[in-house]
């Protein structure tokens, strides 16, 4: 109930967003109509395709998007159509003829109910398949969940529910629209105006979508409107929940036979692990956030594997990379990863325990029930204690003294310089895009020419060169290929690989211009040169000095490179 108030809280803020200004031509010139007749089958007509639409490219992958592409061309044609008849009555009249007899046919009602009831709802249909909202906080936390969690009735329910939030603030804008249209018409008699107002407005709203503004200069306009305030919602309204003490139980230790696989060990069940302590960390290999705490974590089992303490290793993925057990196991040899690690590729224990955060470390006691949890990086020593604590509880003795440190935290480990870092997690597969800044905006699942504008805002980025994007990623189609970022902190880090062949790809990257010298990361040389050789996180820039706002660019020599997502330290 809590993420359903947060979605309907986040559509109904879209009124503030400039996203929402190529929608609103179409609302208001149905605003000096009954409302009920009106202006609520038309939100109705859109909060539902829009869902509808939601649901399928979250879920359904490129078939939907390009099926959804057909429909936005039939929507403009319909409602530039619409624009001109609201320059011209004559027109308007001609081309209502089907639609009079439709309505009346359909509803035996008279003429002046059937048609508007079928009109709006029709034009409703086609706003709701043009409507692309910024993807600010909320709604970004509603489709990574459909991505994760696939098709299923609470993803729709969380969009619908988003929908109908933007649908009640746009019912609010359009009651009020239409008390100033009649007050206007009464003082001013300027009704025939104000229509043709309309629908200069509706046809400059066509064209604003069929240029790709609204979801490119638009987009970028709309980075910083409403993401604070929908960042404060989640925090007030959903807050991570706290690390707890130990004292309390929490629930038994869930099953764990939802693994495809193991490594370092054989399967493990609650029943074997009776006696034992046990931490379950949840990671992912590409995950910034995990690997910084993977040394702790190491550290935790190497202290205490004598004492006690089983670890087990969740690996969830995030990316479809991820998912391959080859790519799994290497990094786990990379990593020294020695304690048992499962594969979870079907997110059967993740759901089983009901998780959201990677990482995420849940605390079991010797008798099987979870008494404590962390999300996220950081209290490392709090989590030790915990341990400690499970530990004597079930007789261990002789501990040692507490503190493992993080000796072993070099490179992309080492812990993150969270005073300077000021540019978020981004993504580069259009389901989770944002700040993108090439002209024309993302284009779905074909190869696409892109340019780099000539400046960049603080976190937009931009591609140069021919690009196909899908869901989840940009893929080089031919070399020179180029990606520019401008950012604000010490490390930056790209998940990317490459292709299906498994060829190298070579690449430079440079900062501000010139190449990273001292600045460069564990995955580049002083020059900014360094090669792809698998998919996992690289390092590209750790500054040594002059930690601030840069601006971060990537060519790749060679073509089939795949990028993912940017995470920052």
């Amino acid at each position: 109930m809590t993420l359903i108030l947060l979605a309907f809280l986040g559509g109904a803020l879209t009124i503030l967003s400039p996203c929402i200004l190529p929608v609103l031509p179409f609302v208001f010139a149905r605003a000096e109509q009954p409302f009920l007749k009106s202006g609520l089958p038309l939100l109705a007509g859109m909060a539902i395709t829009f869902t509808g639409i939601a649901t399928l490219a979250a879920v359904g992958g490129a078939w939907a998007v390009r099926i959804n592409q057909y429909g936005r061309v039939f929507a403009l044609v319909l409602l530039a159509a619409f624009a001109v008849t609201l320059l011209s009555r004559h027109l308007s009249d001609w081309l209502a003829r089907p639609f009079v007899k439709l309505g009346n046919r359909l509803s035996q009602a008279p003429v002046s109910t059937g048609p508007e009831l079928v009109n709006s709802l029709v034009l409703g249909v086609a706003t709701g398949l043009l409507w692309a909202p910024c993807a600010g906080p909320i709604l970004g936390l509603v489709l990574t969940g459909a991505a994760l969690s696939g098709p299923n009735a609470r993803t729709t329910l969380l969009l619908v529910a988003y929908a109908a939030g933007a649908a009640a603030s746009l019912a609010l804008a359009t009651l009020a629209g239409g008390r100033i249209f009649k007050t206007l018409k009464k003082s001013l008699g300027a009704g025939e105006w104000i229509r043709r107002g309309l629908g200069v407005a509706v046809l400059g709203a066509v064209i604003v979508i069929a240029l790709g503004w609204d979801r490119g200069l638009l987009t970028q306009l709309s980075y910083a409107s409403t993401n604070r305030v929908e960042q404060s919602l989640i925090n007030a309204i959903n807050p991570p929940p706290p690390s707890v003490s130990g004292t309390h139980s929490e629930g038994e230790l869930p099953s764990l036979s939802g693994a495809s696989s193991w490594l370092n060990s054989a399967p493990l069940t609650p029943e074997a692990l009776r006696g034992s302590v046990v931490v379950v960390d949840f990671w992912t290999y590409s995950c910034i956030n995990c690997l910084r705490s993977l040394p702790f974590v190491e550290a935790w089992y190497k202290k205490y594997k004598n004492h006690g303490l089983v670890v087990i290793g969740v690996h969830t993925p995030e990316f479809a990379f991820e998912r391959n057990e080859d790519n799994v196991r290497r990094a786990v040899s990379d990593l020294g990863i020695t304690y048992p690690v499962a594969l979870d590729n079907d997110y059967a224990i993740w759901r089983a325990f009901n998780n959201q955060y990677w990482p995420a470390h849940y605390f079991i006691d010797s008798t099987g029930q979870i008494r404590g949890h962390h999300f996220g990086e950081g209290d490392y020593d709090q989590s030790e204690q915990i341990i400690r604590q499970l530990l004597t509880e079930a007789g261990y003795t002789k501990l040692g003294l507490p503190g493992t440190g993080a000796a072993e935290a070099n490179g992309v480990q080492a812990a993150a310089d969270v005073t300077h870092v000021q540019s978020p997690e981004t993504y580069l597969g259009y389901r989770r895009a944002q700040s993108f800044a090439s002209p024309g905006d993302l284009v779905h699942d074909i190869a696409h020419t892109y340019e780099v504008p000539a400046s960049l805002a603080l976190n937009q980025w931009a591609l140069a060169g021919s690009w196909a994007v899908d869901p989840e990623k940009a893929v080089l189609q031919a070399a020179p290929g180029k990606i520019e970022f401008r950012f604000f902190a010490r490390d930056l880090h790209l998940v990317v690989g490459p292709g299906a062949d498994g060829k190298p790809v070579r690449f430079r990257v440079q900062l501000d211009g010139a190449a990273p010298g001292a600045n460069h990361g564990t995955d580049t040389d002083a020059d900014g040169s360094g090669v792809i050789s698998e998919q996992r996180l690289y390092q590209l820039i750790r500054q040594s000095t002059g930690v601030g706002q840069h601006i971060f660019s990537i060519e790749f020599e060679d073509s089939n490179a795949q990028a993912y997502a940017f995470t920052f330290g």
